[in-house]
């Protein structure tokens, strides 16, 4: 049995126990108690979040984890020398520690990410690097894993930390398994960007979010403005005049960052061939899909790769 422990403390953001969820839908896939779940805090007792729901603890002192989840509030308070003294113990005999969104600000505080790579909410980034210069912060990843040490972005980022710990506990099906029963998309992987294309696309009606969303489902097929007009029942000058209008970009430019954002995403795995990249994402060829990468990020795939696959090797060295 694996033995999660919750770190809370006064004014936590309640949304991060949306991790226990991941953890209780793997229990029962896997019909056994394959975790226990523990919520903690400083000194025990009732504990209220930001919200004003108040949550039951029992004190964190004396108590050993497989795992530790160290939470944060909205405002990246740095939590108590009582609470950092914890997390220091806890990383002698822990397995892994996680700091989902401004957790991550009470493991800098007890000096965990103290040379390491590490995320956080986007919004609390500068702060993050004008209080812990140490930290290596890599603002942009959903999650970032350096040796025993887990870090996400804000909000919904801890589901995919915590899916990650599933699927690394017992195998990719499980973690998908979950992922459907919380109605999720799809499994985000450590690498993607926290700022979804979708969303800084960002159109108002159904109609435009319906096209977007049909296109993200068919990015390898030939987008023409047309197809997508005529799949939310618009004529092509109709549709061409409401997405602009909504998005402030055209139909073929908002496609290419869907592309781009699927491409990088691949880019990930290292069986991958570029050619199969850019073919799923409907790029059709490298040359085409190089030309858009440097277009956005002012670097090519190629680079992008060996940057992701380095920075992985020093998260997975040999013999931890």
């Amino acid at each position: 049995m694996i033995r999660i422990g919750m770190l809370l403390y006064p004014q936590f953001q309640l949304f991060n126990l949306s991790v226990a969820t991941v953890f209780e839908f793997a229990n029962d896939f896997l019909q056994q108690e394959l975790y226990d779940l523990t919520l903690l805090s400083e000194h025990g007792g009732a504990v209220r979040a930001s919200c004003g729901v108040v949550i039951e603890t029992v004190p964190c002192s004396s108590i050993s984890f497989d795992t530790i989840f160290a939470f944060g509030d909205n405002n990246a308070t740095d939590g108590t020398p009582g609470l950092r003294e914890f997390l220091r113990r806890s990383y002698k005999t822990a397995r892994r520690i996680g700091g989902p969104c401004t957790g991550a600000f009470n493991l800098a505080g007890a000096g965990l990410l103290d040379g390491r790579r590490a995320t956080t909410h986007w919004f609390h980034a500068l702060k993050m690097r004008r209080d812990y210069p140490a930290v290596k912060l890599q603002e942009d990843k959903i999650f970032v894993q350096d040796d025993r040490v887990w870090t996400s972005a804000g909000a919904t980022a801890c589901i995919d930390l915590a899916l990650a710990f599933v699927e690394g506990d017992s195998n990719s099906d499980v973690a998908k398994h979950v992922a459907r029963m919380l109605v999720i998309y799809h499994r985000r992987a450590g690498g993607q960007s926290q700022h979804s294309a979708m969303l800084e696309i960002g159109p108002r009606s159904d109609r435009i979010q319906k096209a977007l969303a049909y296109a993200k489902r068919h990015l390898s097929d030939d987008l023409y403005v047309d197809k997508l007009a005529e799949v939310v029942h618009m004529s092509t000058r109709q549709f061409s005049r409401a997405f602009a209008d909504e998005t402030g970009t055209t139909p073929a430019k908002a496609i290419e960052r869907l592309r781009i954002e699927a491409a990088r995403l691949m880019l990930e795995s290292r069986t991958l061939t570029l050619e199969t990249v850019a073919r799923e994402a409907g790029f059709g060829d490298p040359d085409r899909m190089r030309r858009a990468f440097i277009r956005l990020y002012g670097e090519s795939p190629q680079s992008i790769r060996r940057r992701i696959l380095c920075e992985n090797a020093a998260s997975h060295p040999p013999g931890v």
